[in-house]
């Protein structure tokens, strides 16, 4: 049986390598056909004299897809591809059972123990769905609109929720006030009007009573097409009284084949998945199980079984079989609330592979030597002394923290949190100043040429009463005046160099990069702060956020940085004060902004949209800036400023805000980071129910700056939703961005909280960071102590870890957060 293991291996060899990366090898294979039909014939000449005659005509079957395979189109060969791959699989599946050989060969981590049967298993998860019995190319697009490409998409498309029917529950058997299923036929289907409101209403039957499930959102004529009269259906919901019965008020529902009392969709706890059109509950249920059946083998955890013993974490694909399908003993309320021993090991996996991609990558960093600074200089005490005001004790402390680093052997890796106004600048020009004084450069990268002047008008004031030279360096330059700064950057007459993405352009070479700066970091791409720190050798990394990240957030995204936070506001500083209105306060608004203008201060107006839309019944910044210029504050100047602006015409725009010319800002979010207007004592925020809190916090920012009272309206549509209102309610009371930050994680999740997309980290399919703290704090630990053991991964266990490990980060190990 060895040598027919032997011809099946060369059989699947260029299969696989065929599917790999959706086909790019394909057009270069030659002669595929011809040479599989030969290993064909050879193994039907090799099987024992005992082969069933199933077996037989599985390979009869594969010599039939490849006769003409080699004349065929390009998207043929995919179909016959696809098509070999499973018959492939079934054959070897069959021959294993005559063996006697245990079918679950990859069942667990142990069992892959070369890389080389690592790379068959992943290979084969990357089959596209297409390929799948039963699917093809049409229902392959319409798993594609939820992110399905492929097997492994498919094997981690988890049930959105879970149905218990491992009882079916009678109508006149009901209990009001619990969710219950219920199994019957339509009886009436209709829609009737309750004054101006539609309703949808289905009635159903199962011999013993009627119950009646209403719909009052929908398409109604897709509902309707569906609930015709005697088809069978499941209606699983919340039951209620009515004077009709029993109710169900937008129930899940299930439309029935006659021959649907299978043991996928009955007498058990059901998976519920997530629908697109086309894509429905039975369909989605067999097509998962079919690839569980024969590809969730080939899905390996490496995790060490001292840590699986430690955790009391169940076998990962018993887990990946029983999200998908629970037992029929295990409590339903635990799968509901994802809080079941399978999802708890799925969890607990997605965590550990982000955490040791983390640790590797910050262990790594302790092996290589950094800059050791002097962090005892004159000229940082000269700075300390023309400051007119006492350092906060937070900012003191963290600056101990950087030098700390900066002294060290290890490159510093450091993430620098602050909330609006708590003196992150100083900071940073602690850093610098230290980093010029042992004759290194610091640069400082902005995301906007707006914020980058800023800084460079702050920054450069302190450099010139140290006799330092500090330089800006902007895209929107002249030639003349950047071939300029680039001299004196390439030659160390720039110790201080502030910019956007320009600093970072192939012509920008430092004579001596010790310390890379980003501000508000999270907007720029994983790239884009790797190329900044590699122009310099080893140097250290300040990263800075004025977004609050909540914890659990920050240890996921920013696992590899240490931490410091600046949770002090300088004394004196006067809280904004926070009002929600409604529309109809609108004049009082208007009112509010001319008081303020008549003192000699300015007031912002920040808009959602930039231009009117079709689609929003939103106000926009371009019309209204005309309007209040117009109708409201003729007397006064309005200026417009936003993202769809060239930067010259920002930069003209925000001089004369500056410079008091301009009253009142009409803005889009641009003006959301890092401005810093004196005189600006007013933020008015139209639609603010459009914006999540952490940016209205950002919003609110621009004004106090200094110690003139300062008033921030939210301005609100009369429709907004109780939810809508509570969630606003609380920017009322509190100006702690990190209590804001953490509501707004909760309310809007991590997915695109502080732009952690461009963070360059894997994606979660199943964990929350939320709701799983506790398994993240355990992942954490376990990954760094492993991590510590053995910094990257070499030892002889850990090699099956590793290759996992660069396969979930998909290449982005070396590149995720600075570089």
């Amino acid at each position: 049986m060895e040598a027919i293991k032997k011809i099946l291996t060369k059989i699947e060899q260029p299969l696989n390598f065929a599917i790999q990366n959706n086909f790019k090898n394909l057009p270069n294979i030659k002669d595929l056909g011809k040479s599989l039909i030969n290993l064909l014939e050879f193994l039907k000449r090799s099987m024992p004299a005992s082969t069933r005659k199933e077996d037989l005509a599985k390979i009869e079957e594969l010599l039939n897809v490849f006769i003409d395979y080699d004349v065929q189109k390009l998207e043929l060969k995919k179909i016959r591809i696809g098509k070999a791959i499973q018959l492939l699989e079934q054959l070897k599946a069959a021959i294993n059972s005559n063996r006697e050989v245990d079918k679950e060969q990859y069942r667990d981590a142990q069992s892959i123990r070369q890389i080389s049967d690592l790379k068959e298993a992943l290979t084969k998860l990357t089959l596209p769905v297409q390929y799948l019995k039963g699917v093809g190319p049409k229902m392959a697009d319409r798993f594609l609109a939820k992110k399905i490409s492929n097997v492994e998409d498919l094997l981690y498309f988890l049930p959105r929720t879970y149905e218990d029917r491992r009882e079916i529950k009678k109508i006149n058997r009901l209990e009001t006030g619990k969710i219950q299923t219920i199994m019957g036929k339509v009886t009436l289907a209709e829609y009737k009007y309750y004054g101006r409101k539609r309703i949808m209403e289905i009635t159903i039957t199962d011999n013993t009573a009627n119950l009646t499930a209403k719909w009052f959102k929908g398409r109604v004529s897709y509902l309707l097409g569906i609930f015709k009269k005697n088809v069978r259906v499941i209606f699983t919901g919340n039951v209620t009284d009515s004077y009709t019965g029993k109710t169900m008020i937008h129930p899940d529902y299930e439309i029935l084949d006659d021959n649907d009392e299978d043991l996928l969709n009955f007498k058990r706890i059901v998976p519920v998945y997530s629908e697109t059109e086309g894509l429905h509950q039975k369909y989605i249920r067999k097509i998962i199980y079919f690839a569980l059946e024969h590809y969730s083998r080939y899905i390996t955890s490496p995790i060490p079984a001292d840590i699986c013993n430690k955790r009391d974490l169940i076998n990962f694909q018993d887990a990946l079989r029983a999200v998908h399908f629970p037992r029929n003993n295990d409590p339903v309320e635990e799968y509901i609330s994802s809080r079941s021993a399978a999802h708890r090991r799925l969890i607990y996996d997605e965590f550990f592979f982000l955490q040791l991609g983390m640790a590797v990558k910050k262990t790594g960093r302790v092996l290589d030597h950094g800059i050791s600074f002097k962090t005892k200089g004159g000229l940082l005490e000269r700075f300390y002394t023309i400051l007119p005001f006492e350092l906060t004790c937070a900012q003191k402390r963290v600056i101990g923290e950087i030098h700390a680093d900066m002294a060290g052997s290890v490159s510093m890796n450091r993430l620098l949190q602050g909330d609006v106004g708590s003196g992150k600048t100083i900071v940073a020009m602690a850093a610098m100043i230290t980093a010029c004084e042992n004759n290194y450069q610091a640069a400082l990268m902005a995301p906007t040429e707006i914020l980058a002047r800023q800084h460079y008008r702050n920054i450069n004031d302190w450099a010139n009463h140290l006799g330092l030279n500090a330089v800006l360096l902007t895209g929107s330059m002249n030639q003349p005046e950047r071939r300029k700064i680039l001299e004196q950057i390439n030659s160390g007459a720039a110790p201080i160099v502030i910019g956007t993405h320009a600093i970072i352009q192939e012509d920008v070479d430092f004579h001596r990069l010790g310390l890379v700066i980003t501000d508000e970091q999270h907007r720029f791409g994983v790239i884009q702060r790797s190329i900044l720190r590699n122009k310099g050798i080893n140097a250290d990394v300040l990263v800075m956020t004025a977004t609050p990240i909540p914890r659990t957030l920050a240890m996921t995204v920013y696992g590899d940085l240490d931490l410091s936070v600046i949770d002090e506001m300088p004394p004196g500083k006067k809280p904004v004060r926070t009002v929600l209105m409604g529309e109809n306060k609108r004049n009082n608004v208007y009112q509010a902004i001319a008081e303020e203008l008549e003192k000699g201060h300015q007031a912002f107006i920040v808009y959602p949209l930039v231009e009117q839309s079709e689609n929003l019944d939103l106000k926009d910044a371009t019309n209204m800036a005309s309007h209040l210029q117009k109708d409201i504050f003729s007397n006064y100047k309005v200026g417009l400023i936003h993202g769809k602006m060239k930067d010259k015409e920002k930069d003209v725009v925000m001089g004369e805000f500056l410079e008091n010319k301009i009253n009142i800002l009409v803005s889009t979010t641009v003006i959301e980071v890092g401005i810093d207007v004196p005189q600006a004592s007013l933020m008015v925020i139209e639609h603010a129910e459009r914006f999540g809190l952490s940016q209205l916090h950002q919003l609110r920012g621009r004004v106090g700056r200094r110690d003139i009272p300062s008033r921030c309206i939210l301005l609100v549509d009369y429709k907004i939703s109780s939810d809508a209102r509570k969630r606003l309610k609380i920017m009322e009371k509190t100006t702690d961005g990190f209590m804001l930050a953490e509501e707004d994680l909760a309310i809007r999740g991590p997915g695109d909280f502080c732009g952690t997309k461009q963070s360059g980290l894997p994606d979660f399919r199943i964990a929350s960071i939320i709701r799983d703290a506790g398994i993240l704090n355990d992942a954490k630990e376990d990954a760094f102590q492993l991590a510590s053991q053995d910094p990257f991964l070499e030892k002889p266990d850990h090699l099956i870890l590793k290759e996992t490990l660069l396969w979930k980060w998909q290449g982005k190990l070396d590149l995720a957060r600075t570089g």
